[in-house]
């Protein structure tokens, strides 16, 4: 306590705005509570049958005017003496004494229902304007026939409402168009009513998958699901969640991928499978990355890469075709702001390729000299300057004509053990994150899908060797306005060789590797079984959405993305 009668107590914003939001809940609670008195639940349940706002509007399409707006003499010629009933949230009210308009949605879009006391009688008492209960966020059912206000909206003119679902909780201040991004994830409910366009992403998703499933199924793909708790580290390089079974006693790890156990079902005689599932990797949160997430993985007997780089192609134009034809108002918006071209074909450029062509454009004379030995001797001078001679990097820097991140790659050069992995790291650096401006459009306006082929054996342990080089292997990565799409090869199915890259797994991870495979001998049994000639491919499916929809983050198309818990 002071003594001084001029102090005063300062409250903060934060306090002030929960203390008017706990005031706002109390006041709903209390119209709940008038509802239940007069012998009505405020969580009804008897909805009885009702027509989407989209049958209704479908129903006058014919009336609308190129502006948006309807003609009152065709919408009352087609309504005739028709009652309309539909049902969904109210996010916008507007009162004029003895008159208000009320906005409500569903799943199919927005209705305006226009709201007289002299044609709702008693019902006309139950909106908030009158002193009753219906508001803004609540769920309710009208009655009535279309007509068009003097504004030109097509309108329900309410003849009967009613509260089905009292909102206790209203909706942020400034709710339409919520722009709080961590409140947006964390209270995806929210954002999917202030922001219909993250509901229509959410609908493309829905729509890109059910493509995918089509594309797949009408090229007799057998759709099959496969363990997502496993005993071994196996499918990909990644650090796994692990967990426990209690009745067996027994430690498990959340699968990094299905691929070991699709190619069991080829090996089996299921020769075209694939998976479309949950998948769970230990790693780093980012715009392109979360520990959850969804996989789609795909094996065809009798196919290699080759075949499968021009079922991907096949595959995103159709998926972004049905799209357009779900949803094609919003699917123009994402088309015109995609930076990258759909439509013409795809770039294909070995890795050895096109990091000979990235040390090139860095025009540091010593490189350029370098690579007239050809890439192998370019990739050891480099190796060696950068180990020996660390100052160069500073110099280096200035002088190349493109920013490259040198201390990670003399890091990344330091813990490399052979050529593949040099390779690797080289085009990691010089030329992955390049890849938007080398491959453009012939007009510039666009960059092109990029297929990095042929990876060194080194860094593909699953993939099988090409004939003509064993030194790469027969793999893909498809690049898109610099993302990583899709991950494919032509599938090692020599037992031996396979054993011997599990091995060399095993090595690593004695080393202390942490992104390593287990030795799976279960699956190497499989391969001495037989299994035909096979690629495989992968690919995240909400990166898919990402690229389809133009989204920025992985977050912006997982409905519930991993957060850390609130304060």
């Amino acid at each position: 306590m002071t003594d001084d009668a001029d102090a005063t107590l300062e409250i903060s914003p934060a306090v002030l705005h929960a203390s008017a939001e706990e005031a706002i809940i109390a006041s709903r609670r209390d119209r709940s509570r008038a509802v239940r008195e007069r012998g009505q639940n405020p969580f009804a349940n008897d909805v009885g049958e009702v027509s989407s706002v989209g049958e209704v509007r479908g129903r006058f399409t014919s009336a609308a005017l190129p502006d948006g707006k309807y003609d009152a003499a065709k919408v009352t010629a087609l309504a005739g003496d028709r009652r309309e009933r539909v049902a969904g949230r109210v996010v916008a009210a507007r009162s004029f004494g003895k008159a208000a308009f009320l906005r409500v949605r569903d799943r199919s879009g927005e209705l305006q229902l226009f709201c007289r006391k002299d044609a709702l009688g008693e019902d006309f008492g139950r909106l908030h304007a009158a002193g009753g209960e219906i508001e803004v966020g609540d769920f309710v059912v009208a009655e009535g026939g279309c007509m068009v206000t003097k504004t030109g909206e097509l309108s329900l003119e309410a003849r009967a409402i009613r509260l089905l679902t009292k909102a206790h909780r209203p909706l942020p201040e400034k709710w339409h168009g919520l722009s709080d991004v961590e409140l947006r994830y964390r209270q995806r409910y929210v954002d999917l009513v202030a922001n219909p366009g993250v509901a229509d992403v959410f609908r493309a998703r829905a729509h890109i998958v059910r493509a995918v499933r089509h594309f797949l199924d009408q090229r007799e793909f057998l759709e099959v699901e496969t363990p997502t708790l496993t005993s071994l580290i196996g499918g990909a390089t990644a650090r796994p969640f692990d967990t426990h079974h209690n009745t067996l006693d027994m430690d498990l790890f959340l699968r990094i991928a299905p691929e070991l156990f699709l190619k069991r079902c080829v090996v089996g005689g299921l020769e075209r499978v694939y998976e479309i599932g949950r998948c769970y990797r230990n790693e780093g949160i980012s715009t392109r990355h979360n520990p959850e997430f969804t996989m789609l993985e795909f094996y065809m007997a009798y196919a290699d890469y080759e075949r499968l780089m021009t079922m991907t192609e096949e595959l995103l134009r159709a998926a972004d075709a049905a799209l357009a034809a779900a949803l094609p108002e919003a699917h123009a918006v994402w088309a015109k702001d995609r930076p990258f071209a759909l439509d013409q074909p795809f770039v294909r450029v070995t890795m050895a390729d096109a990091a000979a062509s990235a040390l090139k454009a860095t025009r540091i004379p010593e490189l350029m000299i370098a690579l007239d030995g050809g890439l192998d001797t370019a990739m050891d001078f480099l190796a060696q300057t950068l180990k020996d001679s660390p100052e160069r990097i500073k110099e280096w820097s200035q002088t190349s004509s493109r920013a490259i991140d040198w201390g990670n790659l003399r890091k990344g050069l330091g813990k490399c053990e052979n050529r593949g992995e040099r390779l690797f790291a080289i085009y990691e650096y010089f030329a992955e994150p390049f890849l938007v401006g080398d491959y453009r459009t012939a007009d510039g306006e666009r960059s092109r899908p990029v297929f990095v082929i042929d990876h060194p054996f080194e860094t593909s342990p699953l993939a099988r060797r090409k004939d003509s080089d064993p030194s790469v292997t027969d793999r893909f990565e498809l690049f898109i306005e610099g993302r990583e799409l899709c991950n494919a090869f032509s599938e090692l199915n020599d037992p031996d060789d396979q054993a011997a890259r599990f091995q060399e797994q095993v090595y690593k991870k004695a080393r202390g590797a942490e992104e390593t495979m287990d030795f799976d001998e279960d699956y190497v049994r499989a391969l001495e079984h037989g299994m035909p000639p096979a690629a495989g491919f992968g690919m995240g499916i909400d990166r898919l959405v990402m690229m389809l929809c133009h989204q920025p983050s992985i977050r912006d198309v997982i409905l519930f993305p991993l957060l850390r818990p609130e304060a």
